[in-house]
């Protein structure tokens, strides 16, 4: 995809606070430090249009990104480790657990995962309700560039084990750092956009 324009619209905590539904949306989930916001600032093309941390459980709301004026990529919260208050946590869960059940216009949840970890029970609860809500979810391993390529088929089959994952399902290995993955995890979105307009 070329990226035309990248705009940061709100971040919120609460549905009615949402930005108005009128475009398709993918929604980025994970643990906290896997590499959401970077991730994301690699597939616009941009160094600092999401806020990047060292410190786990910076975004404490979802944060809305207009993207050419026609797809709204959405950065959730990171799940785990935070240092955030306790009610600071759980009340970004339960806006988590809101947006993916009942966000009528979104339509894939992409999941990443650390390349360098197995699978946690929030992982797996995040894998099981994007599978139950069909928005996928699109795996993604990040950290890629830390593990040498021959170890990554022992990876896959690692996180899909624990995940109870089809072992044909291909996840997209990705880097931030050296942008492994990009054009390939770009592809699979716009496969969901295409599907979701002929539907």
């Amino acid at each position: 995809m070329i990226i035309q324009s990248a705009v940061f619209v709100k971040g919120a905590l609460k549905p009615r606070d949402f930005p108005e539904a009128s475009f398709p949306e993918i929604a980025f989930a994970g643990r906290s430090n896997v590499g959401k916001s970077s991730l994301i600032n690699t597939l616009l093309g941009r160094k600092s249009l999401v806020r990047t941390s060292r410190t786990p459980g910076q975004t404490q709301v979802l944060n809305f990104f207009l993207i050419n004026e026609g797809l709204m990529l959405v950065d959730l919260p990171g799940y785990g480790y935070s240092r955030a208050p306790k009610e600071v946590i759980r009340s970004y869960q339960q806006a988590m657990a809101d947006y993916l059940q009942f966000r009528r216009n979104l339509i894939r949840l992409v999941l990443l995962l650390d390349i360098r970890r197995s699978p946690n029970e929030e992982d797996r609860y995040f894998f099981g309700l994007a599978s139950h809500l069909g928005i996928g979810p699109v795996v993604v391993l990040t950290k890629s560039d830390t593990v040498s390529r021959g170890r990554w088929p022992a990876a896959q089959r690692e996180i899909g084990r624990v995940l109870g994952w089809d072992p044909k399902a291909a996840p997209v290995f990705f880097s931030s750092r050296t942008r492994q993955g990009k054009e390939e995890l770009w592809r699979v979105l716009e496969e969901g956009i295409e599907q979701k307009k002929t539907r």
